[in-house]
C-alpha cells in the first residue's frame, strides 16, 4: 500500500530519475536515509521497476498515431507482433480485450511514411482490418 510520501517520491523520480537523493528527501519532506529506504522498499516491491533515460531529440515527430487492428479467427499477438516490430516507426503495440485486438503506437516524419506503414501493418497475415486514428495533440502524459 503507497502513502501520501510514495506518491510525492514517484512524481518526482517521474519528472527527474536522477534528482539527487537529498533533493527527493526534500520534496518528500523524510531524511536523506529515510527517502534511500522507501526507495529501496519500492523496487523490492516492484513498484519501481527500473529508471529510464530520457533522450533528445530533433523535436516531435511530424506524424503520430494509432493503427486499431483486428486479427482474423485464429490469430493471436505472437504471430502479427513480430513482423511489426521491424517497423522502427512502431514504437510500441498494446494487446487489448475487446472488439480490437491490438493498437500499434506509430511515430513517423510524414503522411506519406505513415501510409506504408498502414499498409505494411494491413497486409501482416492474420490481419482482419487496420484502422489509423492521427493524434492531433497529446494533451497529457507521464511517458
Amino acid at each position: 500500500m503507497l502513502d501520501e510520501k510514495d506518491g510525492i517520491l514517484i512524481a518526482a523520480l517521474r519528472r527527474n530519475a536522477r534528482e539527487s537523493l537529498v533533493g527527493l528527501a526534500r520534496k518528500v519532506g523524510l531524511s536523506r536515509s529515510a527517502t534511500q529506504e522507501r526507495m529501496r522498499r519500492l523496487e523490492r516491491d516492484g513498484i519501481i521497476k527500473g529508471y529510464t533515460v530520457d533522450l533528445a531529440s530533433k523535436g516531435d515527430p511530424a506524424v503520430r498515431a494509432i493503427i486499431a487492428v483486428v486479427f482474423q479467427p485464429g490469430y493471436r499477438c505472437k504471430q502479427i507482433v513480430p513482423t511489426l516490430t521491424a517497423l522502427p516507426e512502431v514504437v510500441a503495440c498494446y494487446s487489448l480485450a475487446g472488439s480490437i485486438d491490438l493498437m500499434v503506437n506509430v511515430s513517423c516524419e510524414s503522411n506519406a511514411a505513415l501510409s506504408r506503414i498502414r499498409d505494411v501493418v494491413a497486409s501482416v497475415q492474420g490481419v482482419a482490418t487496420a484502422t489509423t486514428h492521427i493524434v492531433l495533440a497529446t494533451e497529457w502524459s507521464r511517458i
